[in-house]
């Protein structure tokens, strides 16, 4: 895996933390409860309008690539309602927007861990107010070591939580270590570019730019999607697949650098704290990783082996 900073930074767990407590509020206001990218179809040119609609269609999107069944309110054969999740868990569930929308979808029982207390406590707030605190908790805790025992998930849900990772083989084990006989795992997240076969590691520029966006976003080493398949072999995981959605979320930065260019963005910003201001000044880094090719935005689905 190519290195773009220290693996296991001290104060990294502490770091991601504060900014998520410090930042999540801010998000809510402008975006919602869904703290992610927006799926949009390639080459389309969106309006403000439809970002929220896109973070709903991640989702589906990210459901229907790992052939999870679709909407349970039509009608579906026996073997696809078989199928249907019935315990969920969100790792690194910001404020739980996944989960409450899983739990509405499928009638799930859903449990989200964050590092961070704030998001936490909103998420479980969110849930009362939506009559959802009878389908849907969430706790502080490390996705490195989950407080869960083995095979309890029929649906192991990460979006857009694998970059924060600083053991990204601990990490997919985790997932699979909870997941049940047969479940399936879906990770949503940032990787950098495959290596070239004649390459050791990224370029010294390329090193330069993804650490920059790891000083502001308290990210550790980054991988590349072969990585994350190579883990899961080894793993013994299995109908490994990954795509690369790098062009479908294209619009989605311009348009969070568009929403805290207003007003409210900006004074939003201004009250949050220096981690919010700073992770909003290099968002044009972003930009600039996915022109170059750098940054791949990538789904990685696997399943657990069903019990012999």
């Amino acid at each position: 895996m190519a290195q773009t900073s220290t693996a296991a930074a001290p104060g990294l767990k502490e770091g991601i933390a504060g900014l998520y407590d410090e930042s999540s509020g801010v998000w809510e206001s402008i975006w919602g409860d869904h703290m992610h990218h927006g799926f949009y179809d390639a080459g389309e040119a969106a309006s403000m309008s439809d970002h929220r609609r896109a973070q709903i269609r991640m989702i589906e999107e990210a459901l229907a690539f790992a052939a999870v069944p679709a909407d349970p309110s039509v009608s579906m054969l026996a073997d696809d309602a078989a199928k249907k999740p019935k315990s969920v868990v969100d790792v690194g569930c910001g404020i739980g927007g996944s989960s409450r929308y899983l739990a509405k979808k499928y009638g799930a029982q859903c449990y989200g861990i964050t590092l961070s207390s704030v998001q936490a406590a909103r998420g479980n707030a969110l849930a009362s107010e939506q009559g959802l605190s009878d389908k849907v908790s969430f706790k502080v805790a490390d996705a490195l070591e989950q407080p869960f025992p083995d095979g309890q998930f029929d649906l192991v849900w990460s979006m857009e939580s694998g970059e924060h990772m600083p053991d990204k083989r601990k990490f997919v084990s985790e997932l699979a270590r909870v997941a049940a006989p047969g479940a399936r795992i879906i990770i949503v997240t940032w990787c950098h570019r495959d290596l070239e076969p004649s390459e050791d590691s990224l370029k010294p520029d390329e090193l330069n730019l993804l650490k920059r966006i790891c000083d502001a976003y308290y990210l550790p080493d980054w991988c590349s999607p072969s990585d994350y398949v190579k883990i899961a072999e080894s793993l013994s995981l299995e109908d490994i697949r990954t795509a690369d959605w790098s062009e479908n979320v294209a619009p989605f930065w311009p348009a969070v650098i568009k929403s805290a260019l207003t007003w409210k963005g900006l004074t939003s910003l201004l009250r949050s704290g220096w981690k919010t201001i700073r992770g909003a000044l290099v968002m044009p880094l972003m930009i600039n990783g996915y022109k170059k090719g750098l940054i791949k935005f990538t789904i990685i689905t696997c399943r657990r082996p069903e019990a012999a």
